[in-house]
């Protein structure tokens, strides 16, 4: 199923790794709420907790078990989108790379939720009191893989190779 499919494979593998590594690191170094500011007026390094969906949905929601409910819920996703993933034909690179980087990402969050019952997340990009929904590396992975999908959609030149007859 996933035969002659070794760069995918490696982009899944680099993803989990480095959104893993980044995490831990946040995890030993920050208190929860705790800031750092990288770029005065623009972005700082701040631990917050998803315990909810994307963009902090569900956050505030007490369900019983919305760990394990969200975690199931990923985990189906995620085995959609590698078994989606496994049987698109070669010549489909860019949506091919772009899955590889959305399951990469998903797993990556799967693994906290699984593990912590929440997911770290710690880029905080801001401008004045406006703050965009803090996010990590597997969300940043996520978001590249949907655009590659995006331009494989839209036709951009090189994302198919030609068929011969």
């Amino acid at each position: 199923m996933w035969r002659g499919r070794h760069i995918e494979l490696w982009i899944i593998a680099i993803v989990v790794l480095v959104d893993q590594v980044t995490k831990a690191v946040i995890r030993m170094r920050f208190n929860l709420y705790d800031e750092v500011e990288i770029i005065p007026g623009l972005l700082n390094f701040t631990r917050v907790h998803n315990s909810g969906a994307a963009f902090g949905l569900l956050n505030a929601a007490d369900l019983p078990m919305k760990s394990v409910l969200l975690g199931v819920v990923a985990a189906v996703a995620l085995g959609g989108l590698a078994f989606y993933a496994a049987s698109l034909p070669f010549e489909h690179r860019l949506t091919r790379l772009g899955l590889a980087c959305i399951i990469g990402g998903a797993a990556g969050n799967l693994i906290d939720r699984i593990t912590a019952g929440y997911v770290v997340d710690f880029v905080d990009f801001y401008w004045r009191g406006w703050h965009f929904w803090a996010f990590n590396v597997a969300d940043t992975s996520i978001t590249v893989g949907v655009g590659l999908m995006i331009l494989d959609l839209l036709g951009v030149r090189g994302s198919r190779v030609p068929r011969t007859v």
